[in-house]
């Protein structure tokens, strides 16, 4: 896929844009639907991942494809362990079966989960023979995703003694388990937490409710990075948006104020919209944490290199183990376009050049979030994205969005 500019109007209002509802909170609804039928879930998504944890639900016998979908087998695996009568086999794709999920699945055979690895010790996929968890006390480490957290906690009602989860270190992307726990809440959960201790309540039966889903604020964030790369002036309105969102990932709002751009809420949408100009080529380095963030890594690493910035982002420890090795992948890719770039187990330091090689071919590495980070750089300069069918995983519609934007998107 060749994106350029096209005829997008720089300096003025772009467009109006409806996201796709958060994958994050779908998936957490569907599992919670899935164990309390009362339960109702407002909004839409046909990412990929929604559209595999919806038709998995619906088996329970049988070998269950998660393709690329991390959150859900993670989510299903803690699911169908604790469901009486349930035989399936978790699988995946082959860089699925490369990451790891050791932790979950020993935490759910200390409940008392009947889990067989069929290849790799450690890693998927699965055996799982679905059982009446009785246990109620468990630990699990935290410091490597917070999803192996959140299956548990899901779950946790649902189990006839409720859950006491011990978390063992300092856990990662701390607001994806503070979105469940609010989730939980919403349907009548009661849970209680200390700095390393979450207890959830058992709940037999939820009173009928309504789940709201919020758009995608990682969504959001590639264009963020468009407005952040285009002249002051520019600007974009976002449906659906909550001023007080679950989304760990609304804190793009914050992280891109330093490239000028402001966020303003109008009922349920957003305006984003570049109200000054940084000179980033005489300003002094940045500075990012993303521990609890790490989805935007990627954007705002090329937001940086498109802004000539030198910056250091850290809190990168899970990014290894996402779709591809993201640290790695960003290395390679952002060298490709002139970007001095060094990385370490948790951050990634870059120092941007004044202007960028153009026509570059972006590899993909099977990973959403590498096209559609990269693809905001044609702002900046013509791109080549290969594989661009990668971004059905979250975000389907991105190419047609980007073109209703005046960018030309062109196989």
């Amino acid at each position: 896929m060749r994106v350029e500019s096209g005829r997008v109007k720089f300096g003025h209002f772009l467009g109006t844009l409806h996201l796709s509802a958060s994958k994050s909170e779908f998936n957490r609804a569907l599992i919670l639907q899935a164990l309390y039928p009362t339960i109702s879930i407002s909004g839409h998504s046909i990412a990929d991942d929604v559209q595999v944890m919806q038709k998995a639900l619906a088996q329970s016998i049988g070998e269950i494809d998660c393709h690329h979908a991390g959150t859900a087998l993670r989510f299903l695996t803690a699911y169908f362990a604790s469901r009486e009568g349930v035989s399936v086999i978790v699988k995946g794709s082959t860089r699925l079966h490369e990451r790891p999920i050791a932790p979950l699945v020993q935490a759910l055979q200390n409940l008392g989960a009947s889990i067989t690895y069929l290849e790799k010790e450690g890693f998927p996929p699965l055996q799982i023979e679905g059982k009446k968890l009785t246990k109620q006390s468990v630990a699990i480490s935290s410091n490597q995703s917070s999803q192996f957290v959140t299956a548990l906690l899901l779950i946790g009602a649902s189990l006839p003694n409720g859950l006491e989860l011990h978390l063992e270190n300092e856990a990662v992307s701390a607001p994806y388990i503070a979105m469940t726990l609010d989730l939980l809440a919403n349907v009548g959960v009661s849970t209680r937490r200390t700095e390393q201790l979450i207890y959830v309540h058992p709940l037999a039966e939820a009173k009928p409710v309504l789940l709201p889903i919020e758009s995608d604020w990682s969504s959001a964030s590639y264009y963020y990075a468009i407005v952040a790369l285009s002249p002051v002036g520019t600007s974009i309105e976002l449906h659906t948006f909550f001023a007080q969102s679950r989304q760990g990932d609304a804190q793009v709002a914050q992280l891109f104020a330093v490239f000028g751009v402001c966020t303003t809420f109008v009922g349920n949408q957003i305006i984003i919209k570049k109200e000054r100009a940084v000179n980033f080529l005489t300003a002094s380095e940045l500075s990012f944490n993303l521990v609890d963030q790490p989805d935007l890594a990627q954007t705002l690493a090329v937001t940086c290199a498109g802004l000539g910035c030198k910056a250091t982002i850290t809190g990168l420890q899970t990014l290894k183990i996402k779709e591809t090795d993201r640290l790695l992948a960003l290395q390679t890719e952002l060298t490709k376009l002139g970007v001095s770039v060094q990385i370490s187990d948790n951050s990634l330091r870059l120092q941007a050049p004044d202007q960028l090689n153009q026509n570059v071919k972006i590899a993909t590495y099977n990973d959403h979030r590498m096209a559609l980070s990269f693809a905001c750089l044609a702002v900046k300069t013509p791109i080549v994205i290969e594989n661009p069918s990668v971004v059905v995983k979250s975000y389907p519609e991105f190419w047609m969005h980007l073109s209703e934007l005046g960018f030309s998107c062109s196989q």
